[in-house]
């Protein structure tokens, strides 16, 4: 198989930087969000379900084509096929993996980017005191001009690509060690602070209560879904990582535990904002708007609320830079093989290009806000450049590469290799291979499709 000279240096680097791939923005107010929304603890159980059947069994064959393949997840797979007598034409899974998430990155940062602007401006000139017109119009302001947002942009690129150029161990897996648990810290801290506030009543009832009522055909399909399209499984993202672990790493060890702490760390991101949003009355559904508007809001009424917003802002921040991490290391490891570049070589090329791609996002908030490319095209007609690449990736590409790996994983990649590389016995090589072929596939196709299908 290919060699890969790189390795991280232990497992527990391993499972930070897993961790740090499924963590992002979304977790900070997404999960917790979906949560309580739509049915409480039971909503819960049905996630868990669905890591169960489509996450966790995706996750591991994606961990076992990486180690065997040593390579990007393209090289990876080709390299499997190639020893399974199978056409290596099944690398393009790879290749949709690769051009999804550097599509992904090129808006993933621009929002990066404002978390860390957020961050800086927070700490210079403090929280707007003149209520919420003050906190929108400074929010309105912020995405108005293009030159700032691109500045930030550019800022956040640069950090992501620092720590990547510097190599596995080095870089990513020593950002890991100090991301990671610097996440888990701050979140403790504001989670104590927010408690403190009061409303925790509320958040548990909110996050945790079960809620019958509000369960439907589409919140199932929701919760079963909602684990494939967080935690960053089907991009390659995992057979990447995986390449560069030694076989003394259970990658089932690695697998349990960075599902488990990603929807525990979701939790306690629900714990540090829920409270703030009930105690004051905000509105727990206005997703983006949450972390950039009301929330602010409410931190600016509080004692220490500058103090209390920055910590959260770097808190956004840390989390959206280890999501980074993963998705620019999943273009580099493919730059390195395929042309055969230096590390920092690739690192700051897939950075720069995925910048330029960025300046469409950056301009679909403001210069190009009223463009609309597919105007009179029935559903897309009225999304801008960046709601339309969102789309694509999301609910096109993302889903097919899914498909695909788990398609190749089940039916191509011989069952004794995954085995070997999982350390699993009969019946467990068994239990994954019926996953693999049948469970994953019709998981991913059933929370892609059916919310298309059903109403309420």
């Amino acid at each position: 198989m290919n060699k890969q000279p790189e390795k991280w240096s232990g497992r527990i680097g391993f499972i930070l930087a897993t961790i740090g791939s499924a963590v992002g923005i979304g977790s900070i107010w997404k999960f917790p969000y979906e949560v309580g929304a739509n049915g409480g603890g039971t909503f819960v159980l049905l996630y868990v379900i669905g890591l169960v059947l489509v996450v966790v069994p995706l996750m591991v064959a994606e961990f076992a084509l990486g180690r065997r393949g040593r390579a990007d997840p393209s090289g990876s797979i080709a390299a499997v096929a190639t020893a399974a007598g199978a056409s290596r034409r099944w690398a393009f899974a790879g290749v949709l993996g690769v051009l999804t998430g550097f599509l992904i990155l090129s808006f993933y940062a621009v929002i990066g980017g404002w978390t860390l602007g957020y961050a800086f401006e927070t700490a210079l000139y403090g929280l707007p005191d003149a209520g919420a017109q003050a906190v929108q119009a400074r929010y309105d302001a912020f995405l108005a001009s293009p030159w700032r947002l691109l500045a930030w942009h550019a800022a956040f690129m640069a950090t992501t690509a620092m720590v990547v150029a510097r190599g596995v161990a080095r870089g990513i897996e020593t950002a890991s060690m100090i991301l990671m648990p610097l996440l888990v810290l701050l979140m403790l801290a504001l989670a104590a602070w927010s408690i403190a506030e009061g409303g925790l009543a509320d958040t548990l009832r909110f996050l945790l209560e079960p809620d019958l009522r509000s369960l439907t055909p589409r919140t199932v399909l929701e919760a079963l879904g909602l684990g494939f399209f967080s935690i960053g499984v089907g991009l390659g993202l995992m057979i990447t990582y995986a390449a560069y672990s030694g076989a003394e790493i259970s990658l089932k060890q690695v697998a349990v535990t960075s599902v488990i702490a990603d929807t525990l760390i979701s939790l306690l991101a629900g714990l540090a904002v829920f409270p703030i949003v009930f105690s004051h009355g905000l509105d727990p559904a206005s997703g983006p708007g949450l972390v950039f508007v009301t929330l602010p809001l409410a931190f600016a009424q509080m004692p220490f609320g500058t103090l209390a917003a920055c910590a959260f802002f770097v808190l956004v921040f840390v989390a959206a830079l280890a999501s980074a991490i993963s998705l620019l290391e999943l273009v580099v490891s493919w730059l390195m093989r395929r042309q055969r570049w230096r590390r920092a070589v690739a690192a700051w090329s897939a950075a720069a290009t995925c910048f330029v791609a960025g300046i469409a996002t950056v301009l679909s908030f403001n210069l190009w806000a009223d463009w609309h490319p597919l105007a009179g095209l029935g559903v897309a007609s009225g999304a801008t450049v960046f709601e339309l690449i969102d789309q694509l990736t999301s609910n096109l590409m993302l889903p097919l590469g899914g498909l695909a790996i788990a398609l190749f994983a089940g039916w191509i990649a011989p069952r004794r290799m995954l085995a070997e590389e999982l350390r699993l016995g009969p019946l467990g090589a068994a239990a994954l291979g019926v996953a693999l072929r049948y469970v994953v596939p019709a998981g991913i196709v059933v929370a892609t499709l059916g919310p298309l299908f059903v109403r309420g």
